[in-house]
């Protein structure tokens, strides 16, 4: 079947089979961001906005994206250039296989709530599997990044 989607802000159209998941659709289109880590919705490496809400692409049917506007890492560079240097200069970049699926909630985080406090940032991140630097660095990175947005 077919569907059509609005990817990184362009009109994308596509023939699926009934299941496909997202994750697949949205790389066979280029978009290499999203990862495939546990297939299993644990992980958070496959994490996209759609309609500007942070889902999982390795749970989600493509079909179920048709009519819906969908975004990746590669469509939010700008945005997320503001703060990911903050969480390298923390060391919480170390391998970065994760480093998609945290930038990508800390994206949607920050715009549904734009002074979190730290707990919230813990809970919003709770998805996301690194097994290297064990979150402590990703919550420094984002609070200094919040600090300095403060003066």
């Amino acid at each position: 079947m077919e569907i059509k989607i609005k990817l990184n802000g362009r009109p994308v159209a596509g023939y699926v089979e009934a299941d496909t998941i997202l994750l697949d659709f949205l790389r066979e289109k280029g978009c290499f961001s999203v990862k495939r880590g546990c297939d299993t919705s644990n992980c958070g490496l496959c994490t996209v906005l759609l309609d500007g809400k942070p889902i999982l692409s390795c749970s989600t049917l493509a079909v179920r994206a048709d009519g819906h506007e969908i975004y990746t890492l590669e469509g939010l560079q700008e945005e997320a250039a503001d703060f990911v240097g903050f969480i390298a200069d923390q060391g919480a970049d170390q391998c970065g296989f994760c480093n998609p699926g945290f930038v990508m909630n800390t994206i949607a985080l920050l715009r549904e709530n734009p002074d979190p406090t730290d707990d919230e940032i813990r809970s919003f991140l709770a998805g996301n599997l690194c097994r290297c630097s064990g979150y402590d660095g990703q919550l420094r990175g984002i609070r200094a990044f919040l600090d300095s947005r403060k003066g």
